[in-house]
């Protein structure tokens, strides 16, 4: 009686690494984040970050500033790059008025409570 060895089959051969062929996985450079954070008692902080570099943050921070009548800095970040922190809960705020400026509501993520 022969056994055979059905010559090392790998089903998974021609697959490689799941993980391979999407390069966006885990990647945050093309979405727009708002989050809110809780300060002490009743006071948040709103941030705004991964704005694209055709926007320039200064200007945005001013307009904001004026709209929302609330008062804000702009912060630079090793990982996160430029972010645009606000008084107060603004999220919805920001978000209708990134899409009245021409940026397609998909990209923008709003996070928080």
């Amino acid at each position: 009686m022969s056994v055979q060895n059905l010559n090392t089959f790998d089903p998974f051969a021609d697959e490689g690494d799941p993980l391979s062929n999407t390069q966006e996985v885990g990647s945050q450079q093309n979405y727009i984040h708002i989050r809110i954070q809780q300060r002490n008692g009743r006071k948040t902080l709103t941030t705004l970050q991964g704005l694209p570099k055709e926007y320039d943050a200064k200007k945005l921070l001013k307009a904001f500033k004026k709209e929302f009548a609330c008062n804000g800095t702009l912060v630079d970040d090793e990982e996160a790059g430029q972010v645009i922190q606000l008084q107060g809960d603004q999220r919805l705020k920001i978000s209708t008025f990134l899409v009245e400026e021409g940026i397609p509501k998909n990209s923008i993520k709003v996070h928080g409570f």
